[in-house]
């Protein structure tokens, strides 16, 4: 049987009246006034027929009592006698947080309770007898709503039945058990101070063979129904109970609170809340522009078509999440552009860099010190991965061959083709993209430079990929379109031969001489006459003109003299077939570059290139040409 309770300060219901409705059975639903005695606080309020236990009285108590005694023990036999009583309550505490310390259903041998405590001592006892050391001989049920060490409570809402003290001979937590839907039981709390906006039905059964009490109780007292021995009380008629009177409606609870004081605590709680909601709204705002906020500078106003907000691209790229590829000088993510569906590659350079443009972009957009840009997607990503990342991925020359002459043309495109001369000044296979069609296409412009046609290109420092770099640079600090095409040269050997520039071997150490470089060996096969045995053997049949071209190529391409390199657009015309290669032999060739390399004109040459774990490193190296003391000192790989 479920037990379902509520209470708040001290209260007291004895039975010790006339039957209402029979010898040993009465039944109110509601009171009239003397229809209980009442003592202390308590009262019958007129005419919603509510009793009311306390008021707003601090430190009170009160009783309401059955007005004649009832007989709890068998005349003949004196065993106790199995009773049943039920009544709906309810709490209403003026504040939630303020309540008193519970309710009692006692059983008591007089009306009389002399020298009763309100508090802790619940109107039933006082601070002699309430370890049941006094005289007292009264069986209560408590509903207690404070913890009290003193009376060993388990916590400050529980049931006890308490025997003449309130150290409860057994005690648990006030709730009830209910089915869980799933063929079992569920027990469920129940605040003993929360039922002022909806009355409890209580159940007390005594059942005197079994000694076995169930029990629910609170504030305002709408009904009571009482049968002595066997069998249940009457059922309450709820719909004739009294109505809990409104919140507010007892004539002490104006004096409780000052009339303005809620609404002005009211209003201030209001405009705090606002003034908090309004700056969180405005930091979540500028938070938002600064992470979204993009630079523009005049000569952006020419190139405007091209420039994508950087929103844009931070939702393409799903935040920057996916890294395609990253470098000394950037990180490139793939993404899909939001309006054309369209798969591009997204880098972002960092702020050290000045471009005033970038041939081959679809967009651009600079933010905070970076410039990001976004290049056509290249599904079949770079040349090296083909050359040196893929055992099962084997270039045939054919392939080669277009590759080398469609990076040839991009490169003349940037030397002459456009209004200002690009120095690429990282020409390598891991800067070359293969599109979907297995076509080269020259691409990371980190490192470009541009000046005028006719121009000097003033630098003071030497940038690129150890290998790639061409030796006058160390002596003039100038990029130029004759140091892109020494990267060139070594480009076309690479592609060739399908090895690195220059490579060490697994006796090499930092410290002792690399093995023989890539142009010496192909200089060493045509001194031999064999030429094209230094091919890449995994590219099968050739056309070996073909071949031998493009290794002659490289090797002039990669002379030390600058004078001696063709010009970019001869190396084109070469390529095609337009022009023929110029007659050397393989000694003339060696012998200038070695007279070369041994000039004064060689002397600045200051560095040997050698391969990182991933390729090849990007070196930044000082020029005699630059102005401060310790970069002259300084050799530095990033």
């Amino acid at each position: 049987m479920p037990i379902a309770l509520a209470a708040l300060t001290s209260l007291l219901l004895i039975l010790h009246a006339r039957n209402a409705a029979g010898a040993d059975e009465f039944l109110y639903a509601g009171f009239a006034v003397g229809s209980v005695a009442t003592t202390g606080a308590a009262s019958v309020l007129a005419p919603s027929g509510l009793l009311r236990l306390t008021n707003d009285t601090k430190e009170a108590f009160g009783h309401g009592f059955h007005p004649a005694p009832l007989r709890f023990r068998d005349a003949a036999t004196g065993a106790p006698v199995s009773f049943s009583t039920t009544f709906v309550v309810a709490i209403a505490p003026r504040y939630p947080d303020a309540h008193g310390h519970g309710i009692a259903f006692a059983l008591a041998p007089s009306v009389a309770v002399p020298g009763a405590v309100a508090g802790k001592y619940l109107g039933l006892f006082n601070t002699s007898d309430s370890l049941g050391n006094g005289t007292s001989l009264i069986v209560a049920v408590e509903l207690d709503t404070a913890m009290d060490a003193e009376f060993d409570d388990a916590d400050e809402n529980h049931v006890g039945i308490d025997v003449n003290g309130l150290r409860s001979v057994n005690s648990t937590p006030a709730g009830y058990w209910h089915d869980d839907g799933f063929g079992g039981t569920k027990f469920d709390n129940i605040s003993l101070t929360g039922g002022g906006d909806a009355p409890l039905q209580v159940w007390i059964e005594y059942d005197g063979a079994n000694a076995r009490l169930e029990v629910t109780v609170s504030h305002y007292v709408l009904g009571w129904s009482f049968r002595l021995g066997g069998g249940r009380a009457q059922n309450l008629d709820l719909s004739k109970l009294p109505r809990l009177p409104s919140s507010g409606s007892s004539p002490s609870s104006k004096r409780t609170m000052p009339p303005l004081l809620l609404p002005m605590t009211l209003l201030v709680l209001v405009v705090v809340i606002l003034l908090l909601a309004s700056a969180a709204v405005a930091a979540l705002v500028v938070r938002r522009r600064r992470q979204f906020a993009e630079e523009e500078e005049d000569w952006e106003v020419e190139y405007g078509p091209h420039r994508i907000s950087y929103k844009d691209l931070h939702g393409a790229t799903n935040g920057f999440r996916d890294l395609i590829g990253a470098g000394g000088f950037g990180r490139v993510y793939h993404g899909v552009l939001p309006r054309s569906g369209a798969e591009v590659a997204v880098k972002v350079v960092s702020h050290r860099l000045r471009h005033r443009n970038l041939v081959q972009l679809l967009h651009y957009c600079r933010r905070r010190g970076e410039l990001l840009l976004v290049y056509e997607y290249m599904p079949n990503g770079s040349l090296d991965q083909h050359l040196f990342g893929h055992p099962s991925s084997e270039l045939s020359w054919e392939q080669r061959a277009k590759i080398v002459r469609d990076v040839a043309a991009g490169l003349l495109y940037l030397h002459e083709g456009w209004e200002q001369v690009v120095v690429h000044r990282d020409i390598k296979s891991g800067n070359v993209l293969l599109d979907a069609d297995m076509n080269g296409r020259l691409s990371d412009f980190g490192l470009a430079r541009l000046y005028d046609h006719g121009g000097d290109p003033q630098t003071t420092r030497v940038v690129g990929t150890l290998g790639y770099i061409a030796p006058e640079m160390s002596k003039t600090g100038k990029a130029t379109t004759s140091s892109d095409v020494f990267a060139f040269g070594a480009f076309l050997l690479e592609v060739a031969c399908g090895r690195r520039p220059v490579v060490f071997s697994n006796n090499d150490s930092q410290d002792s001489p690399p093995s023989p470089g890539l142009v010496e060996l192909v200089l060493e096969h045509w001194k031999a006459g064999k030429i094209t045995e230094a091919r890449d053997p995994r590219m099968g049949k050739c056309d070996e003109d073909d071949l031998e071209l493009v290794l002659k190529l490289g090797l002039l391409c990669s002379h030390p003299d600058p004078l001696r390199r063709p010009s970019t657009r001869q190396v084109v015309q070469m390529l095609e077939g337009a022009a023929p290669a110029p007659e050397t032999s393989p000694e003339d060739l060696g012998n200038s570059m070695t007279l070369f390399e041994h000039s004064e004109a060689f002397d600045g040459f200051v560095g040997v290139s050698f391969p990182s774990t991933s390729g090849f490193t990007t070196a930044t190296m000082p020029t005699s040409a630059s102005n401060s003391p310790d970069e002259k000192r300084q050799l530095l790989f990033s």
